[in-house]
């Protein structure tokens, strides 16, 4: 089993540097920070109704790698032994960070896992139609497993794309306590107009826990187009309404972060405009979700700033954004925690590139959205790599990059 690892930097830039928000360990605002197990990347965090912390993250070639999981019930201070979520190696991708693993927690505490598949997989999508056929980036698949029910092994892999073509930027799944899992990723079909302004978010649907899924079928009707390497999130409340965020493509430059919603299951969704942005060309960004007591968050970024907001979802109401505290240097790919009190971690990476590392940062934010200490800090997050969080019982966070 693998325990809590704490460089000795990374502790003395932590104390000296954010001794305040160290100081509110005793009134459960603590933020322990730690290492993905293994020496992995790209954690992805969910916990299940028995209080056990589930992680995937990925190991390997950033073009052809694997993605791992594993468990705890200590609340982080041991790990399981790694299970690999793909059953056929290499077949999982890290580069360009927005398409790699993501992770949801359905039915009797299932794991079900979605993943951009990589150039290596036997399986393929629809081609596309103006790329050489032989193209082994022709076809690429988007791929979803879950664990068995034993917990012991994820069952083989299935390639969700039996319409669509052209998968870019990376998709995600989620899952509700009544066995609905959703599959969504943005894509086209024959027919559709020309570049991003001719993408669309799809979705795959299972009614049954994840043992079969409906062909895909267009989220929402506008044409919005999508951004073509950028990411979307999927999400289910605790109520069962579907949540996605996703970046636009009209006209080439709008690319606006919009928020589809269904209460019907997955069947309809509607949309809005969440954040402007008019940029010529992909930003490569990311969204997240996470569930509160009684409310949603949701983080996007726009321009070099992050931002997240909070929803009710009785009337999908959202909250004015709140942005990352100060000014930082490109910030990207936020992730989200909230504790039973209401209080939200946000996470951000800074200064990150092309095979590039850079920094992770946080902030706590009370129920109110209101800062609670000052932003923290670590300085060497691995390329390809960003963070995630889950909350303790004491009301602290522990983060892992």
């Amino acid at each position: 089993m693998k325990r809590w690892v704490f460089t000795i930097p990374a502790i003395a830039a932590l104390v000296v540097a954010h001794a305040s928000l160290y100081a509110q360990m005793d009134k459960g605002q603590g933020v322990k920070v730690t290492r993905v197990p293994d020496g992995g990347i790209q954690p992805q965090i969910a916990m299940d109704d028995q209080g056990i912390v589930h992680m995937i993250y990925f190991k390997g070639d950033p073009t052809q790698g694997d993605i791992f999981y594993v468990r705890s019930k200590d609340w982080g201070a041991t790990f399981s032994s790694p299970i690999r979520v793909n059953r056929e190696p290499g077949t999982a991708v890290a580069a360009g960070t927005i398409r790699g693993g993501r992770m949801a927690i359905g039915i009797n505490g299932r794991v079900h896992v979605a993943w951009n598949g990589s150039a290596k997989s036997s399986l393929r999508g629809p081609l596309i139609p103006n790329m050489p056929s032989n193209s082994p980036y022709n076809g690429l698949p988007m791929l979803y497993a879950r664990l068995n029910g034993a917990g012991t092994a994820f069952e083989r892999e299935r390639n969700l794309m039996r319409l669509t073509f052209g998968l870019d930027g990376g998709g995600s799944v989620a899952a509700d306590r009544s066995g609905n899992v959703y599959v969504a990723w943005h894509g086209k079909r024959p027919g559709d107009p020309d570049g991003e302004a001719g993408r669309s978010v799809w979705i795959a649907r299972s009614r049954n826990g994840g043992r079969d899924f409906t062909p895909e079928s267009r989220a929402y009707k506008e044409p919005t187009g999508a951004c073509g390497c950028c990411g979307l999130s999927i999400f289910t409340g605790s109520n069962g309404t579907v949540y996605i965020l996703y970046r636009t493509a009209k006209e080439m430059v709008h690319r606006d972060i919009y928020l589809l919603v269904s209460k019907d299951d997955g069947k309809t969704f509607t949309g809005r405009l969440v954040d402007k942005w008019n940029i010529g060309g992909c930003p490569m960004s990311a969204m997240a979700f996470a569930q509160g007591p009684g409310f949603i968050v949701a983080a996007w970024q726009t321009e070099e700033q992050v931002f997240y907001a909070t929803l009710d979802p009785t009337n999908v109401r959202m909250s004015n954004p709140i942005p990352a505290p100060g000014t930082g240097k490109f910030r990207k790919y936020p992730a989200l925690a909230v504790n039973t009190q209401g209080d939200t971690i946000l996470i951000w990476t800074e200064g990150t590139g092309w095979g590039k590392g850079g920094s992770l940062a946080w902030q706590i934010y009370s129920r109110e959205g209101k800062p609670l200490g000052e932003s923290g800090s670590v300085a060497d997050l691995p390329a390809w790599s960003f963070g995630a969080a889950f909350a303790r019982p004491d009301g602290g966070f522990t983060l892992v990059y």
